[in-house]
Order: C-alpha cells, then sequence, then structure tokens
C-alpha cells in the first residue's frame, strides 16, 4: 500500500497499542519485583517515553509505576523525556538485543534515541530505570 494510506495509519495504531501493552506489562512486571521497588524508592517522577509520535506519560511513585497516561499533553509536567522509533525499542526489548540496542545510552550512541530534560534525575535514578526499561525485554527462550 502506498505511504500516506490507510493501512499505514492501521498499522501506527497496532504499533502504539503493542507499546502500551508492554508498558502495562512492565507496570504489573515492577510491582512483582520488591528489590527493584527498593532500588527506586527515592524516585518519585513523571517520565516522558515518546516512541515515534506516540508519548507515554509514566508516573511514578517511590519506585512504583502508578500510572501510564497516552498523550500526546503539553500540560503534563515531566522531570526527563526518552524518544525514540518503534523499530529501536523494539530491537532493545528482544531477548538477546544486539550491540547498540542493548542498553538506553548505546541507542544514544547510534543516534537511534535521545534524551531530554533533567539528566541528572535519569543519572541519580540510572541503575532503577535501566533496570525498569529492561523489564519489557521478551523471555529467553529455554
Amino acid at each position: 500500500m502506498a505511504a500516506g494510506g490507510k493501512g499505514d495509519h492501521a498499522v501506527g495504531l497496532i504499533k502504539e497499542i503493542d507499546v502500551l501493552e508492554r508498558i502495562k506489562a512492565m507496570q504489573q512486571a515492577l510491582a512483582r519485583t520488591p528489590h527493584l521497588v527498593r532500588l527506586g524508592r527515592l524516585f518519585s517522577e513523571t517520565v516522558l517515553l515518546q516512541v515515534d509520535e506516540a508519548e507515554y506519560y509514566l508516573h511514578f511513585d517511590k519506585g512504583e509505576l502508578v500510572a501510564i497516561e497516552p498523550g500526546p499533553s503539553r500540560k503534563i509536567a515531566w522531570c526527563f523525556a526518552i524518544r525514540t522509533d518503534a523499530a529501536a525499542l523494539r530491537a532493545y526489548w528482544t531477548a538477546r538485543p544486539t550491540p547498540g540496542f542493548h542498553d538506553l545510552f548505546g541507542l544514544v550512541k547510534i543516534d537511534r534515541a535521545r534524551i531530554d530534560g533533567d539528566i541528572l534525575c535519569l543519572v541519580k535514578n540510572l541503575r532503577f530505570f535501566k533496570e525498569f526499561l529492561s523489564l519489557g525485554r521478551e523471555e529467553v527462550p529455554a
């Protein structure tokens, strides 16, 4: 189908729903991971995760992901933003990501992601946030 056709819009919606479902699964996995909640106990911020044009506002309170708000919204204040494309995020979330897609800063280095906002807030909570993002990874087959 030609670019910009109805089929492209449907594919975009499928990708957006898939990302939102993955984030919800990560929220549940975080709740089942007490060491990670303890690690993020001082993290109570809103983070913007932008995947292509879709925006997701992740509201953390003391290490727990308490709300996920789909955007876009110019009224929601966020501490820092992770901006990437769907293909890069899917590659990051594979069970065994290839070099460059294995780490948040790897994505930035290969120019597939951008970090905006209060970088100090991210760095202070880097281990928590990187481990949270890795909760979206697929299970490694046995």
